[in-house]
């Protein structure tokens, strides 16, 4: 049996919110006296019980509105969050274009930049010299990859970043939201790319609030809904019953 690119069992993540917290050593010295908690924390769950199975060469959204889960699932899978609990397991080469400009230093120029993020997404010195070329010309910022990225709009450091990620040639690509950011020309640049990386076998994992984009670049969807899978199945299926929910009025205007 095939192994799948990504294979997530009983997954949960947790973080911590703090109800009440020291924040200066007076305030500690004051509470320690008088027997009073330091820190009052409750554990907040982001994601419970996921299981999820990507085969490879598939290509997934996952979608829901916001604070539902979408962004942590694909942090988990790429290694930025930890897992509470559970098992996570990836079968591949993996990129991730989770946070535009994530790594970035801004005072470092985008030729310095891309080098340090292509050396963080897995590649040697010489893999960046022999793709420079082809990162700046699918990038398209002109001299402006000399400049401090300081001084880039978001749309400039969007192209960046996913030029970057695309030249990389992973297994496995994870991408949060990168489409919002950026130009129609670039978005239509990096859909054609996309579509080539799926039709070559790679496995896709998409979060985006644009569902015609959803409904070009996927087959499956995942509809996360407070920390947990509601729904996984065809992404027109999917897709038609998360808008039935959030825009029931549309709906019905709509069928008026």
């Amino acid at each position: 049996m095939n192994k799948p690119a990504i294979f997530c069992r009983d997954v949960e993540k947790r973080f911590r919110i703090y109800e009440q917290r020291a924040t200066s050593l007076r305030e500690t010295v004051i509470r320690a006296l008088n027997r009073k908690p330091i820190l009052l924390s409750r554990p907040y769950f982001a994601i419970s019980n996921l299981n999820l199975r990507i085969e490879k060469g598939e290509a997934l959204a996952l979608i829901g509105t916001n604070g539902s889960g979408k962004s942590t699932v694909l942090r988990v899978i790429a290694g930025i969050y930890p897992a509470s609990e559970g098992t996570v397991a990836i079968n591949g080469r993996l990129a991730a274009v989770l946070e535009l400009g994530a790594g970035f230093h801004p005072d470092l120029s985008g030729t310095d930049n891309l080098t340090l993020y292509g050396t963080a997404l897995g590649l040697s010195r010489r893999e960046i010299r022999e793709r420079l070329d082809d990162i700046v010309a699918f990038a398209d910022i002109g001299e402006f990859i000399e400049t401090p990225v300081k001084y880039y709009s978001s749309g400039m450091v969007a192209r960046l970043a996913f030029a970057v990620a695309m030249c990389v040639r992973p297994d496995i690509l994870l991408l949060d939201e990168v489409l919002a950011v950026g130009d129609e020309a670039f978005r239509l640049q990096c859909l054609a790319r996309l579509k080539t990386f799926h039709e070559q076998g790679g496995t896709l994992v998409l979060v985006s609030h644009d569902l015609d984009t959803v409904r070009d670049l996927c087959s499956r969807a995942v509809w996360m809904k407070e920390g947990r899978i509601h729904a996984d199945g065809d992404v027109d299926t999917v897709l038609d019953a998360y808008l039935a929910e959030v825009s029931p009025d549309e709906d019905r205007l709509a069928d008026g």
